[in-house]
């Protein structure tokens, strides 16, 4: 039996997923019609509830559910299940451009285990129930620097609560970032939680990832602080 559901925002917030003519200006984005007319890859975030709990009808198979938060350009969800065949890999992203951009890379590598949806973080408690993720990574979020915009910040308590409640006994959370601020957050909020620090790294790229190097992607966002020659922080964690 399913716990209480653990919510990642008080407010419960509403995803809504307009079609093109719906949106005030849709002629303002020309990769809104794109974005409907895709197919599989992509899923709809309109559709994407339908496979709560259910999210090998999405694939079309059973297998582990790998869930990247915020998969950008779709370098590392494309590269990722290519890499991975035999795992399920699914991509979270709000923009229209990039939702398609990432569509294409997945077809483009043949990576049918791959999908995209449209979907807002802030409401991703819609997808997903109890112990159904087998891992989850986030590269890269958001940094919202200034003190103000904290409480933007998706790595935070309410987040980390509900991927405790969403993530497997045993899966591992994988997180890259550019703004060490979210490592220091995320090692004092897990304190209380069923998490246990595997590693952590705060200048990954000089002293070494917490994970083989082998079982990761270097995108294209990360290559630029490379070539800076600036840190990538990178944590590692596994659910309890």
């Amino acid at each position: 039996m399913e716990s209480k559901p653990v919510y990642i925002s008080d407010k419960r917030l509403v995803f809504i997923d307009p079609l093109a003519h719906e949106l005030p200006k849709p002629e303002s984005n020309l990769f809104v019609e794109r974005y409907f007319s895709f197919g599989s890859p992509v899923i709809l975030g309109r559709e994407a509830k339908n496979y709560r709990e259910n999210w090998s009808e999405a694939f079309g198979r059973e297998a582990e559910l790998c869930l990247e938060i915020g998969a950008g350009n779709g370098f590392f969800l494309a590269g990722m299940a290519k890499k991975y065949p035999e795992r399920n890999w699914l991509g979270i992203e709000i923009r229209y451009k990039r939702v398609v951009q990432i569509a294409k890379k997945i077809k483009l590598v043949g990576a049918g285990n791959a999908r995209i949806t449209r979907y807002d973080n802030w409401c991703l408690d819609d997808l997903f129930v109890e112990n159904e993720l087998s891992a989850l990574y986030t590269n890269h979020p958001d940094p919202w620097p200034k003190k103000r915009q904290a409480n933007k910040r998706i790595l935070s308590t309410p987040f980390v609560n509900w991927a405790a409640y969403v993530m497997k006994s045993g899966a591992e959370w994988r997180i890259k970032t550019d703004f060490g601020t979210h490592i220091d957050t995320m090692l004092e909020v897990i304190k209380d939680l069923p998490f246990t620090v595997v590693g952590v790294s705060r200048d990954a790229h000089k002293d070494g990832f917490p994970w083989d190097k082998e079982e990761d992607l270097t995108t294209n966002y990360e290559r630029k602080f490379i070539e800076r020659e600036l840190p990538i922080h990178a944590l590692r964690l596994v659910r309890d």
